[in-house]
């Protein structure tokens, strides 16, 4: 009897220790990885998977290899890398917050559905009502869910929770016009330029979407206005979604009668959309723009 328990005891020592020899090799791979993640992303997978094989219950080196999952875009790994990082770390409120991320990222993709982001999302917000990304993602999946007030509610705690983040701005207010409240929208984004910054990337679709609501109240002078600080700050106006200044501010020239800045301005609308491969995307804004364009050249001659 007291072999067998000697017995025992060793097979234990035996399993621990192996345990033990696979959990350090574990970290050295991850940190093998840690050192490819910058300019090899596939390497530093590989180190992660490998690790992972080795010591399934660090949690640790899961996030780490699904935040390569998310550079690689890899939405349906990540969150399922999340999830089980989740389970070995239940207070980790960020885990949440990045599989909710993943599963939002694969819903635009089509093979998940929204709803499979809200739970995440919510849990990640119950763990920690810090995380103002949370909330602004979830106002995101209540819209496409058709839940508006869910989505009011979550912009609104976005802002709240980091009100200096001009990103949060522009969705609540083009909600809030698309909603038919013009005076709620020009508020909220009054109260998002008073924290504008120079150089802000969100200061574009700011500034657009002021123009666009001094355009609809007939403010031609403050839509005016509104668009060529959006010009400004977005510099050569090269980015995705971008090419639209010119457009804007085209069309509000030309209703204030400053047809050589209209001319311009369409032109150059006409250069980088209607005659490139957005033109389709952008079908009835280059429509109006050539019937502006006609119009104003036929007077100008």
């Amino acid at each position: 009897m007291k072999t067998h328990a000697w017995m025992l005891g060793l097979v234990a020592a035996t399993m621990v220790a192996g345990c033990s020899r696979n959990s350090i090799e574990a970290v050295n791979l991850s940190n093998e990885g840690d050192k490819e993640r910058g300019a090899n992303v596939d390497g530093a997978i590989s180190k992660y998977e490998q690790a992972i094989q080795l010591d399934p219950s660090n949690h640790r080196i899961r996030f780490k290899l699904a935040m390569m999952y998310k550079k690689k875009e890899k939405w349906t790994e990540m969150a399922a890398q999340l999830a089980k990082a989740s389970e070995k770390a239940p207070t980790f409120a960020n885990y949440q917050y990045e599989r909710g991320l993943a599963l939002s990222s694969a819903a635009e993709k089509g093979p998940t559905s929204w709803a499979e982001a809200k739970a995440p999302l919510e849990e990640a917000i119950a763990k920690d009502a810090n995380i103002a990304d949370a909330y602004y993602l979830l106002a995101e999946v209540n819209l496409h869910l058709d839940d508006e007030a869910g989505a009011l509610k979550n912009y609104t705690k976005a802002i709240e929770t980091k009100p200096d983040e001009l990103q949060y701005y522009g969705p609540l207010a083009d909600l809030y016009m698309r909603l038919g409240k013009p005076d709620l929208a020009e508020q909220v984004l009054k109260e998002g330029l008073s924290f504008g910054k120079e150089g802000d990337k969100h200061l574009f679709a700011v500034h657009s979407l002021f123009g666009a609501l001094q355009e609809s109240k007939g403010n031609l002078p403050g839509a005016i206005s509104s668009y060529e600080a959006a010009k400004k700050a977005c510099g050569q106006c090269n980015e995705s979604g971008q090419a639209i200044a010119y457009f804007n501010l085209g069309i509000a020239y030309a209703q204030a009668k400053r047809n050589s800045e209209a001319v311009q301005q369409l032109a150059s609308f006409d250069k980088i959309i209607c005659k490139g491969a957005a033109a389709t995307r952008y079908a009835d804004q280059c429509a109006q723009s050539s019937q502006y364009g006609a119009k104003l050249n036929g007077a100008a001659q």
